[in-house]
């Protein structure tokens, strides 16, 4: 909109696949040049100094600021966080629960174990095999360089701007 010239990576966003079918072609639809990756290649990409800056959605903000969203947000956070990368939320308010105080309190939807066990109708791991699955993680509030909501980018202490913003 400025005349800035950007690339947006988007993750391919385990389990469905909402970053490869959604987010990336909506990104492509406004003009963007996207790159889509997988999932597991976010640490080699940032280690290449292609990535200024993380921006992810969220399902859901506890009061603390603690964010829960797809599998794999932490993981972001963390790499953002080694790397020297502002690691953003984008959440609109409806995300936001003053009445979950932390994100220990958030319980994690199991997906089913096909997901793992299954490319397509293609079985690809053995018979019987135990699956984790999680659909979500919790990315702790200290990772998080801020919280982009409707009416401008909240900072820590989120506990406390999260409170203001809801008096």
């Amino acid at each position: 909109q400025n005349g800035v010239q950007f690339r947006v990576y988007s993750d391919e966003t385990r389990p469905l696949l909402q970053g490869a079918r959604l987010t990336s072609w909506e990104l492509q639809q406004s003009g963007l040049d996207v790159t889509l990756l997988t999932d597991n290649m976010a640490a080699h990409i940032m280690s290449q100094g292609l990535i200024d800056l993380v921006i992810t959605g969220t399902d859901r903000v506890a009061a603390n600021g603690d964010v829960a969203n797809k599998i794999g947000t932490l993981g972001l956070a963390i790499l953002a966080k080694h790397f020297g990368i502002p690691f953003y939320v984008a959440c609109p308010y409806s995300t936001i629960d003053l009445n979950t105080a932390e994100g220990s309190e958030i319980v994690i939807e199991e997906r089913k174990a096909e997901e793992v066990t299954h490319f397509g109708l293609r079985r690809t791991a053995p018979e019987e095999m135990k699956v984790c699955n999680p659909a979500f993680d919790v990315t702790p509030n200290e990772l998080v360089t801020g919280l982009i909501t409707e009416k401008g980018i909240m900072r820590a202490p989120f506990g406390e701007n999260l409170s203001k913003e809801y008096l």
